[in-house]
């Protein structure tokens, strides 16, 4: 029934269909019809294929259908004889590789030369291949212009540089400063943390004694509340003294051992204990135990003695007398209890303690109280305040090292710290030094920045700047008047800056002494400086100089009275100039300086006037149109308040004093 139906690979049937077994083909599969398959490149059969086997039944016949399409079928006429694609000739390079020329447009094209930034940022570039290719055929306007556009990408790049460097410098100063200041705050918050947790600690044991009132304990004033002790620092510290002096008053003899030392003070009252035989663990006498911040205190209980017949001696009080005083870090205190001496007599001493001295003595002791819990705090007290203490010594010790840094943080920076011995020596008791600038907290590592700042400012002669912090640092070392070494380091500081500033200055006031506006600006700084005298000097010198030069510039040329002429006019015109600049520059209180400076400058003129007309007649016409041409100049002085006129002429020598004979005449 099934057969009638038909076969169909799409039908889903239980069973599959049986598919004849594969059979051997003697020859080449004949092809019907259409175009030739493809013989892989091999010449095909001539003649016609051989029939192909044909296999029985529906199912063959299906499958037949199904592999009735032909794929990659060779056109007509293909010849499998022929070579593959012929090989393209080289063809010789022009240009330079890709790898050295990025470049995008041809560089034949002159107009459209461009400067390839990526090309030039190559680290593998070979620049005269790439300008070899890149230029080759350019006209010489593309040249000049490619090399204009090179020129401008280069002072691109500079000031690109430049501003890089400049933000940098600006970055690294302002993380510095960052940095310095978190490590001043870091450093303030480790002493508040430390201080906290000393007064937590004092608090704490302080709590913990008042459920136990003793005879120690009953020694302590009570002038203080609890709250009042736990106000403040110094109520601490009165606390602490208070507790000392109960020590000393319920103890005979602990003054001895204990002075009073600043923040010493008691952490525990360990109560009652025995004293053990090391050998036999037998008792031998009653003791007390007191911890204190830096010792361990053990006292002997004995008897007072009683005056009387009628009283009991069994009622008698007792008082506590030192017996043993050690400091924490000289001694080893070890809990019995985990030993292995102490596993077979559990009874006696699982509640004891051993106390190692720094020779081979060791004491035992142990609690008269069994049930209590005078051990374990007594051995976790002492553990923690041995701790402390070794903390302690540990900042000290990092405080004295920190000391070393900064004496050489401060000779680094400035080896002529050194000359001054009495200031070098303080630099170790100023290290957290801490001084008021405009309201806030700053250190010495601040004033450091400040002159480090300054230094810049000297270094790029912007002078206006390095003037004013002078200033500052000048008016903040006079503020402080109760701090006479950072005073002392600020001044020197300021001092050896001033200096330095203002050799620069004057310099600069030297070469540009004939321009007003820059001498007197000049000036107004080194008087804000207080090198006021070294201005006046320095200006009238180098206006003395300039004089000495304009008048060897005058040549004597066989004129007498034409040579004359110029050297007076050169005189006389550059005295009045002086006058009047030192007039405007100066304040009226030097202007003495500048009047004996121009009678000098007149008496050199003597000389020379005197020295040139020797030769002449003294009451000849040469010699009096001379003099009145002088005189005609001497005029100029009258402008700025200076009449020299009765100076011109006179001899210069009866002025000076002669330790040969009178009468020698002019040479």
């Amino acid at each position: 029934m099934s057969e009638s139906r038909g076969i169909s690979l799409r039908t889903k049937r239980k069973g599959r269909p049986a598919i004849s077994a594969p059979q051997q083909v003697s020859g080449p599969i004949p092809q019907s019809g259409g175009a030739p398959r493809s013989t892989g490149g091999k010449p095909s059969f001539d003649g016609p294929p051989p029939p192909r086997p044909q296999a029985g039944g529906k199912t063959s016949d299906l499958v037949k259908r199904r592999y009735s399409t032909r794929f990659n079928n060779l056109p007509n006429g293909f010849d499998a004889t022929k070579p593959p694609i012929p090989s393209v000739p080289q063809i010789s390079g022009q240009y330079a590789p890709s790898a050295d020329r990025v470049r995008g447009p041809s560089p034949a094209k002159g107009p459209g030369l461009t400067v390839d930034v990526r090309a030039l940022r190559d680290p593998n570039l070979r620049a005269e291949k790439y300008i070899a290719g890149l230029l080759g055929n350019a006209s010489e306007q593309d040249i000049e212009e490619y090399q204009q556009a090179l020129k401008k990408m280069r002072n691109r790049t500079s000031i690109d540089l430049q501003q890089n460097v400049y933000q940098n410098r600006t970055q690294f100063i302002k993380i510095s400063k960052e940095a310095e200041r978190l490590k001043g705050e870091m450093r303030a918050l480790k002493n508040l943390m430390s201080e906290l947790k000393s007064n937590t600690t004092a608090l704490r044991a302080a709590s913990s004694q008042g459920s136990a009132e003793t005879e120690f304990d009953a020694g302590f004033p009570s002038t203080l509340s609890k709250r009042d002790k736990r106000s403040s620092v110094a109520d601490r510290t009165a606390m602490w003294n208070s507790q000392l002096q109960a020590l000393w008053k319920a103890v005979e003899g602990s003054q001895k051992f204990l002075p009073a030392l600043p923040g010493r003070h008691v952490v525990q009252n360990a109560g009652d204990w025995i004293e053990l035989d090391s050998a036999t663990w037998k008792a031998r006498r009653s003791m007390h135990i007191f911890l204190l911040n830096d010792h361990l205190l053990v006292a002997s209980r004995k008897k007072r003695k009683i005056e009387g017949n009628n009283v009991d001696p069994r009622q008698a009080s007792s008082k506590l007398v030192a017996d043993r005083c050690w400091p924490i870090l000289d001694i080893e205190m070890v809990d019995l209890a985990g030993t292995t001496e102490s596993s077979n007599s559990r009874n006696k001493v699982a509640d004891a303690i051993t106390i190692r001295g720094v020779g081979q003595e060791s004491f035992t002791y142990r609690t008269e109280k069994p049930d209590g819990t005078d051990k374990a705090s007594l051995m976790m007290n002492f553990r923690k305040a041995v701790e402390e203490l070794r903390k302690g010594l540990r900042s000290e010790m990092e405080s004295s090292n920190k000391a070393k840094e900064t004496i050489n943080y401060f000779a680094s920076r400035d080896p002529s710290l050194l000359k001054k011995a009495e200031l070098f020596e303080t630099l170790s008791d100023i290290k957290d030094m801490l001084i008021e600038v405009d309201g806030n907290q700053q250190n010495l590592r601040w004033v450091e920045s400040q002159v480090d700042e300054l230094d810049i400012d000297i270094a790029l002669q912007r002078f206006d700047a390095a003037v004013q912090r002078v200033e500052r640092l000048n008016a903040l070392a006079k503020s402080l008047k109760s701090n006479t070494v950072a005073q002392d380091f600020i001044s020197f500081k300021a001092d050896e800056r001033a200096t330095k500033l203002a050799g620069l200055i004057t310099r600069e006031l030297v070469d540009t002494h004939n321009e007003l506006k820059k001498t007197k600006r000049n000036v107004n700084w080194l008087a804000r400086l207080g090198f006021e005298d070294r201005a006046r000097e320095a200006y009238l010198e180098a206006r003395s100089n300039i004089i000495q030069k304009r008048s060897r510039q005058c040549i004597f040329e066989g004129n007498l009275l034409q040579y004359i002429w110029e050297l007076s006019f050169v005189y006389f015109t550059i005295i009045r100039n002086t006058v009047s600049i030192f007039q405007t520059c100066f304040p009226p209180l030097l202007m003495s300086a500048c009047v004996k400076w121009a009678k000098e400058q007149v008496d050199a003129f003597n000389t020379t006037l005197s020295r040139q007309l020797s030769s002449t007649n003294r009451d000849g016409a040469v010699w009096k149109e001379c003099m009145n041409q002088a005189m005609e100049h001497a005029k100029m002085l009258t402008e700025v308040g200076l009449d020299f006129k009765s100076l011109i002429g006179r001899d210069p020598l009866p002025d000076k004093p002669q330790d040969g004979p009178v009468g020698l005449g002019l040479s």
